[in-house]
Parts: structure tokens; sequence; C-alpha cells
């Protein structure tokens, strides 16, 4: 059995590798690439009149996404559990507010979502960019394991409270952040909060970024005709992030972020990336015109990622080091099937 403090070293071997129901998981060469950082995307980009929310953006990979869309004229919601933190993280931006929200209570999602509609302006851009990872064994108050909790159905709960105003954009993106680490276990439907199971803290974290994948492809499905695009993006291991706050040094060695004698190592090929390199493929997902009428796809390094196998990734140093997302993390019948459970499980 994997320790509960190690990521796996392999994939998981169900479900079967079929090939996903959708045609569009194809890269682009876009330009851009591995090292390209948020400046690099958002080069011509002007934001101005446009609104966005980005869940915890007052640090790491967040905070970068929101100076940058700042610096590209967008007025920016930052949501935040922790108000006070956050407004002392953003207090030198000016035009980025901080409102309270707690991904992991249904009724603070619900509020914060009437407070932003009752302003009655359009949202463009939405970024669910706040996640935990690797938690010890933890539930919210009903029962939900909180990564799926917090990573997925926070932020499932926010886009369906929010919808009128995405709607009323005439273009809105959504950005769900995703992670290679959802090579680490396909969603379990049968045992969604691992009642029936033996907890291991990466395989609930591999399930929340499968779902965060997931999530985007139903979410376009149901939002392009009204103009709601969505895109899940892996951003790379950040060096910057309080998000490994939960892992033991073995881990942080074993996913390639640390050496041995406890330094953060900057390795675009083990994915170990700057927070403003980190932040890049979010905002060209959120910004670029070269995805115009495109949607429902996982992305990395500033691109559409290719569909990879068990099999092809088992060949290199680590499950985590070449690019590419796993078929049943954009499988369209699986996404449909999250999306209705997700919606169970809000009621």
């Amino acid at each position: 059995m994997t320790s509960p403090t190690t990521p796996p070293t392999t994939p998981p071997t169900t479900p079967p590798t079929t090939p996903p129901t959708t045609t569009t998981q194809h890269p682009l060469t876009s330009g851009f690439g591995s090292t390209s950082t948020a400046e690099d995307v958002i080069k011509g980009i002007d934001l101005t009149g446009k609104t966005a929310i980005v869940t915890g953006g007052y640090s790491g990979i967040g905070l970068t996404t929101v100076r940058t869309l700042r610096d590209a004229g967008a007025q920016v919601i930052v949501p935040a559990r922790n108000v006070e933190g956050a407004r002392a993280a953003l207090q030198d931006l000016e035009g980025a507010r901080v409102e309270e929200l707690d991904l992991v209570e249904p009724a603070s999602v619900d509020a914060f979502a009437e407070r932003f509609l009752a302003e009655n302006r359009p949202l463009h851009l939405l970024i669910n960019n706040a996640g935990v990872m690797a938690t010890p064994l933890t539930r919210d108050a009903r029962g939900n394991e909180l990564q799926f909790a917090v990573n997925h159905l926070g932020h499932f709960r926010l886009t369906k409270r929010l919808w009128p105003a995405l709607a009323a954009a005439g273009g809105a993106r959504v950005i769900a952040l995703s992670s290679r680490g959802h090579r680490y276990s396909p969603v379990v439907f049968e045992d969604l909060n691992f009642e029936n199971r033996t907890y291991e803290p990466f395989l609930a974290y591999g399930q929340s970024k499968t779902a965060n994948s997931l999530f985007a492809v139903e979410l376009d499905r149901r939002g392009r005709d009204e103009g709601i695009r969505a895109f899940a993006v892996h951003p790379g291991a950040i060096l910057d992030t309080a998000l490994t706050r939960h892992l033991s040094e073995e881990a942080l060695r074993a996913a390639g972020v640390e050496d041995v004698d406890g330094r953060r190592v900057l390795n675009t090929g083990r994915q170990s990336k700057t927070a403003e390199q980190g932040a890049a493929t979010t905002l060209w997902c959120a910004t670029s015109p070269t995805l115009d009428g495109l949607g429902g796809v996982y992305c990395e390094d500033c691109d559409i990622s290719p569909v990879v196998t068990p099999e092809q990734l088992a060949g290199s140093e680590g499950m985590l080091d070449r690019p590419g997302v796993l078929a049943y993390a954009v499988d369209q019948d699986a996404a449909k099937r999250l999306w209705e459970v997700s919606e169970q499980l809000m009621a």
C-alpha cells in the first residue's frame, strides 16, 4: 500500500484505457510553452471593463493571476476565507477587492454569490483557483471528504450560483485548476468519500483533480449555447505555494520539487515552476483569442494537452513527468455523471 504521505509512482490501472468521448483534446501549437510567464501570455490583451473572480487569489499563482489581470485592466474580486490575510496580501493592488467566502460552507458560497449578483453586472472570467492537497482525512458538515468538497463541490456550487452573471457576459470563460495529479485516481463514484476503502491523501487529491477536469468538460457542454466556455488547467508544480503544507519532506522529494537538502528545485522537465510560469496557462486559457470557439479541454504549458495512456507514462522517471491527460479525466460520460451526482450533493 502506498504511504499516505507519498505520491503514488504509477497511474491507476482502472478504469480501462478506452479513448475519451471527446474530439477536441488536441494540441494547437500555441507558440508558448512550459517556461512562458503570465506576462508573456497576457501581452496585447486589454481587459478594461471586464470583471473576474479568482478564488484563492491572494497567494502563489492565484496572486500572480490577480495581479496580471489587474495590469491588463480587469476589475478583480478575490473571495477568501481569511479576509484579513487576503486584504493584507492585496493591499498594494488597486482594483482588487476581497470578499468573504468559505468554499466548504454552502451558506457562505450562496451568500457570496447573492452579493455579487445583486451588483447586476456580468462576470467575464471565473477562475476556480483555490484548493487543498494531500490533507489528513477530514469531512465537511455533510460528510464529504475535504479535498473533494473544497476542490470540486465548493467550486461547482459557486459556478452554478453565478451562472446568470456568466451568461450575461456574452462570452464568459471558467477556468478549473486541475493537475497532473489527476493521474493518481479517477473519480470513484461508488465511494467518493472513502467510507469503504482506505483513505490515502494523494488518491483523494487525484480524485478531486480528475473531478475538476470533468467539471470543465460538462460545464462547457452545458454552457456553450449561452457563451460560457470552460477549461481545465494543470499549472505545474509551483515552488511558491502553500498547497504543499501537508506534505512531508519525503513526499516533496518524491514529487521532484525539493532536493535532499530541503531546497525547492526549479526544473521544468518535472513541471516545477515559478508562480509567474505557473499562472501562465490559467491566463492563456482565460484570455487567449486562439481559444475562441473552443472549450471543454484540459490544458498545460499554455496549450491543449494530448491524451496519454498509463502505459505511455510508465516509462518515464515519474508518473508526473510527461505531459498529457488520461482518458478518464476528459470522458464526456463520466463528466455528465459527475455533474448529476454533484447536483444531488448540492441539494
